[in-house]
């Protein structure tokens, strides 16, 4: 068995596409992996706290400062920016412009460590700013959704953030405990065995996500083939944003950390809050943005390549 996840691991980054994959052109697939999707998501945090360990997960005191100032301007800052941009153009209620604004408000998704660490990148970077961002989710997202006019609750906008903290609490601190508790799970030998388990579990996970891109797709939507677009700009935009601004003071595969966590935004847990006819015109967008996600692995280090910094 160990030796199988090892292998899985070696492939993680086609299992993610073949989950994608799976997820279009099988939709009823993806429905019946719809209900799974939040106790994959708790495990695939599980694994990567597991993996990395307390002193990786959690932020240094000597480093906290930064990352909070890098998660305010990406939870905050940024999605006010966008509020104000889109709102004088008139656009702030259109079903793009609320896609917009709840990627930039999102904390990174839970799956980050795993695609970091697919990337080369440093994964303890993107796991710390995981856990920052969703502490913080809770306070940063108000005043952004104050100003979006399809919220009509936005306690419970905090009371979902609020949830989402929970499971990272109850996942991470299980891990933590194991690894104590059987001291071989924190060997460098068990590593790949771990990795394994993370792609296989986030390649199930994206199944149910693309379950809106599936019907689009055979249907001919013509809305698919722009929320696709918005979709890649939008992730690829941060992603090579944050590097570049990240990589001037720090290490390139922690910039390159960082970087993954800016591109891959959780912005599913703020359709709990929305209005049901809201939701339903949002579900596209939503899996539109799992597929530069998911495909993160195969863009970014062909991305960073390419950065002046890298040459």
């Amino acid at each position: 068995m160990t030796r199988a996840l090892a292998g899985l691991a070696r492939h993680g980054r086609w299992l993610l596409i073949a989950g994608l994959g799976l997820g279009i052109v099988w939709p009823a697939l993806a429905r019946v992996m719809a209900p799974a999707i939040v106790p994959l998501i708790a495990l695939m945090l599980f694994l990567a706290a597991l993996r990395l360990g307390p002193a990786a997960a959690l932020p240094a005191r000597s480093g906290l400062p930064r990352a909070v100032a890098v998660t305010l301007v990406l939870q905050l800052a940024l999605p006010l920016l966008a509020c104000a941009v889109l709102g004088g153009a008139g656009g702030l209620g259109t079903v793009a412009a609320t896609g917009v604004v709840l990627v930039l408000a999102g904390a990174p998704i839970t799956g980050t460590p795993g695609l970091a660490a697919m990337c080369g990148a440093d994964a303890g970077v993107a796991m710390r700013q995981l856990i920052l961002g969703t502490a913080l989710l809770p306070l940063s997202a108000v005043p952004v959704f104050l100003l979006l006019p399809v919220f009509p609750d936005v306690l419970s906008v905090v009371a979902g953030a609020a949830r989402l903290l929970g499971v990272i609490a109850l996942a991470t601190g299980l891990a933590f405990w194991l690894r104590r508790a059987v001291p071989a799970l924190a060997a460098p030998a068990a590593g790949p065995a771990i990795d394994g388990a993370m792609a296989l579990v986030m390649g199930l996970v994206v199944i149910g996500l693309m379950s809106a891109v599936g019907p689009a797709a055979l249907a001919l939507d013509p809305g698919l083939i722009g929320y696709m677009a918005l979709a890649f700009a939008l992730n690829i935009g941060l992603t090579y944003g944050m590097w570049r601004g990240s990589r001037r003071v720090m290490p390139g595969a922690q910039a390159a950390g960082l970087a993954v966590a800016a591109g891959n935004r959780n912005l599913a847990i703020f359709l709990a809050a929305l209005p049901p006819e809201t939701v339903e015109a949002l579900l596209l967008f939503v899996g539109c943005y799992q597929v530069p996600m998911y495909l993160t692995p195969l863009i970014l280090p062909r991305l960073l390549r390419w950065a002046p910094e890298a040459r």
